[in-house]
């Protein structure tokens, strides 16, 4: 099973704040650990979303609106993606993660990702053959 850990955003990480020392090296030791324990797939910062942006789509027209975004409890500020054997692991995992985070305020959040047998008769021999040839040129990509 597949998990996502996301990191909300702060009004730290929202004005681009960096991450101290202490913490690198805190959130490093812990990157480290689920890696030795064949756990982390990847896990990335983002930047501010004053550096981003999103599509709506509105009756099928695209529009772009700018960043920042006001309600930082709806943004992302990182992601990690974590493969165990179930739920509860993956809660282990993220009660884990370094208490000095924010200050000791961090808020994170747990999701599972598809598989392809999630998507049950739909997703056809052809269709689960084109996602595999997707995944595989996208690990290529990086």
């Amino acid at each position: 099973m597949r998990f996502m850990i996301i990191r909300r955003a702060d009004k730290d990480t929202e004005a681009g704040v960096m991450p101290d020392e202490k913490l690198l090296a805190a959130m490093g030791a812990y990157n480290e650990e689920m890696v030795k324990a064949g756990v982390m797939i990847q896990g990335e910062g983002l930047h501010p979303s004053s550096r981003g942006l999103r599509l709506k789509f509105t009756n099928g027209k695209p529009a772009v609106i700018d960043g920042p975004f006001t309600e930082t409890k709806e943004l992302i500020a990182g992601f990690t993606i974590i493969q165990v054997k179930s739920r509860e692991e993956a809660l282990e995992w993220l009660k884990r993660w370094p208490s000095i985070d924010a200050g000791g305020n961090v808020e994170l959040e747990l999701r599972q990702i598809f598989e392809d047998d999630d998507f049950g008769a739909e997703f056809t021999p052809e269709l689960r053959a084109q996602e595999a040839r997707i995944r595989e040129q996208g690990a290529k990509n990086r």
